[in-house]
């Protein structure tokens, strides 16, 4: 059951419940009974609209501005206990608290909803708003990462936090690229906002769009302010970025880099290992043949020039570490008797 099913789902039970609550209403006063139905629906509708227009107010902005809303009253009450009013007349004295009210109201729930927990500290001392502890951290994704498009495949296999924060700036960055006027800059942006759909539509994943802490980093490049949203919500920098991940990791934010995982799991093999490869292209030497692995190593197979576009079984006789990558060398299982019967 996806999550806007059961959302819609119980949309259509409230709206069930509030006609039978005007139903009801309706026989307890001994009037007919559609009235109340079509006054609890109008109501019910009427809930859900503001339900759908309230769908990007998150519990955390709300907090924020209950909290902002306190602190507005708390000085607002401090102002008029003053009593710097009390020479006006009464009906002066009630407009004048009824703006002060709504002034500082107003004020508070805006700074406060501007504010991360950094600043929240600085007037709680003792109140750290920080993310509890969780077997695992949630990633903040750079732009490169979510247009590379394995972090859903990555997620699902449980080895990584299932949790995805997206910074604002980011999906910002994205649509620009959507937008572009070049062609390859085009593609990568509609591509990365194609994946953040499909995560959000994925089980597998928990993907939010983090609000926060933007507008006083304006000026600060992308990866600074990735790192700076890592670090505030004490999460791991999910990355394909090697420049990005150093920086990361002298602010002392966790970094989890594609690159280096990919480089990690692949394969080692060692003198005498069997492979099964597919030999696509002629090597340098007249009798060679080459082939690759998934991960893009290049075997070079000693006298395999006759089973060029097949794929065979080769036996891996030595490698060799270069500036551009390993390269291993190796030959056919049945070398012998298929060079024997060449010759």
């Amino acid at each position: 059951m996806t999550p806007l099913f059961t959302l819609n789902l119980l949309r259509v039970l409230f709206l069930t419940f509030c006609a039978a609550i005007g139903a009801i209403a309706s026989s307890e006063l001994r009037a007919s009974m559609w009235p109340g139905v079509g006054l609890g629906l109008l109501l019910g509708f009427v809930v859900v609209l503001i339900d759908r227009l309230l769908k990007g107010f998150s519990l955390r902005a709300f907090s924020s501005a209950t909290f902002g809303l306190l602190l507005g009253w708390l000085f607002s009450t401090l102002l008029l206990a003053s009593h710097i009013f009390a020479y006006l007349p009464a009906p002066t004295q009630w407009a004048i608290g009824l703006v002060v009210y709504c002034t500082f109201g107003y004020l508070g729930m805006m700074l406060a909803m501007r504010s991360n927990r950094d600043e929240f500290s600085l007037i709680i001392p003792y109140v750290r708003f920080a993310r509890e502890a969780t077997q695992h951290q949630p990633l903040v994704l750079d732009t490169n990462v979510i247009i590379d498009g394995r972090v859903a495949d990555l997620c699902a296999t449980g080895f990584v936090s299932r949790s995805l924060i997206v910074p604002r700036f980011v999906l910002g960055e994205l649509q620009a690229l959507a937008d572009s006027r070049d062609p390859v800059k085009r593609e990568r942006g509609r591509r990365g906002l194609e994946i953040l759909n499909d995560l959000q539509r994925s089980r597998d994943v928990e993907l939010t769009i983090h609000e926060g802490g933007a507008e006083h980093d304006v000026d600060l490049g992308v990866d600074a302010r990735l790192v700076r949203t890592a670090k505030m919500l004490k999460a791991s920098l999910l990355t394909n970025d090697q420049a990005l991940g150093q920086v990361a990791r002298l602010q002392q934010v966790p970094v989890l880099n594609l690159s280096d995982l990919t480089h990690a799991l692949r394969p080692t093999f060692v003198v005498g290992d069997e492979i099964e490869l597919n030999l696509v292209k002629e090597g340098r030497e007249s009798h060679q043949a080459v082939g690759y692995l998934p991960d893009g190593t290049m075997i070079v197979v000693n006298h395999a020039r006759p089973h060029l576009g097949k794929t065979r079984t080769v036996v891996v006789s030595s490698a060799l570490q270069t500036s551009a990558g390993r390269l291993i060398f190796a030959e056919l299982k049945d070398g012998t008797d298929n060079l024997a019967s060449h010759r």
